[in-house]
């Protein structure tokens, strides 16, 4: 399949590099579009995920996942979604426990691997679909590609797939994330992760030790600390080994797309897997020189974001 080193895509010039292409659509992009329903489904495991619909009657689905710490009213899950509707797709967004606008009921949250709880909103979704494709991004592009790639039994329905700056080695994506930035963006997310912590030692003391928060310094703490144990594995680096996508991409058998920009701050080396591109026979790869982390704001400000645009090319194109 392709691999594109480069692409179409042209940033603005004002923003001249991978960071400020990570964070000024982050604070300043805003996107109009309320969702046209908004439902509760329930789990397996008695809990319940929250989703919002854009619904207008087409027969063809998209199911959009988000990134760490991000919900469906994000300014990329919306742009993106309005994207699909023009082109005349209906879209569900979702929101993983603990995401959404109510802290969900169990002890457990979310994690880059859970892709039981992406099976369980597509499960729910297909009835009312001829064609259902998904797109993720970041942390919501692993889970997607692990889904894609995983040996489970998957409704026929699926026809295609897409990842955007995603984090295909989540171990040494985490430890880049913490080292770029002077840990900017780890501040960041640690700050809302803790705030979530904190609500659920209210509920869950036993689980939840908010002492540990003095031992915690960067995102691969957290998750040795809280996210591995909790969803049961030994540590972080079980975490990360048993749920990158990298290793899921040999078996996924629709066409599939993922997009990394070469100068996002997120990723480290290993998430530009050139040889193994060469070898895939259904997942293109596209690394543009420019970006950003979930960025691709486009130099003409008048057009839609590249990412967006590209996305929904690939899924519109005949297989």
């Amino acid at each position: 399949m392709p691999l594109l080193q480069s692409s179409s895509y042209q940033r603005p010039n004002y923003l001249f590099n991978g960071h400020l292409e990570t964070v000024y659509p982050a604070i300043f992009r805003q996107v109009e579009l309320s969702p046209t329903s908004k439902e509760r489904v329930e789990t397996h495991d008695g809990d319940f995920l929250e989703i919002d619909w854009h619904q207008q009657g087409n027969s063809k689905l998209v199911v959009i996942s988000h990134g760490l710490e991000g919900n469906s009213s994000r300014a990329y899950i919306l742009g993106m979604a309005k994207e699909a509707l023009r082109n005349e797709f209906d879209v569900l967004a979702w929101n993983y426990r603990g995401c959404g606008e109510e802290l969900n009921r169990k002890a457990v949250f979310y994690h880059s691997g859970a892709t039981y709880d992406l099976d369980t909103i597509i499960q729910h979704a297909s009835p009312k679909y001829e064609e259902i494709f998904l797109i993720g991004f970041s942390l919501g592009g692993n889970l997607t590609l692990k889904y894609l790639g995983e040996k489970r039994t998957r409704i026929p329905k699926i026809k295609k797939g897409v990842a955007i700056s995603v984090p295909l080695d989540l171990g040494s994506s985490c430890d880049q994330i913490s080292k770029t930035a002077f840990g900017m963006y780890t501040k960041r997310f640690l700050k809302t992760l803790r705030q979530k912590v904190e609500k659920k030692a209210k509920l869950f003391p036993a689980e939840f030790d908010l002492t540990k928060f003095s031992t915690i310094q960067t995102l691969r703490d957290f998750d040795d600390t809280f996210t591995g144990p909790l969803h049961g594995f030994f540590d972080a680096e079980e975490y990360y080994q048993t749920n990158s996508s990298l290793q899921f991409l040999p078996d996924i058998s629709v066409p599939t797309l993922v997009i990394n920009a070469q100068n996002d701050p997120f990723l480290s080396k290993t998430c530009f897997p050139s040889d193994l591109a060469k070898k895939l026979d259904q997942v293109n790869f596209e690394f543009p020189k420019h970006g950003g982390h979930v960025g691709f704001m486009c130099a003409d400000s008048n057009k839609t974001f590249y990412s967006e645009t590209r996305a929904v090319e690939f899924i519109c194109q005949d297989p």
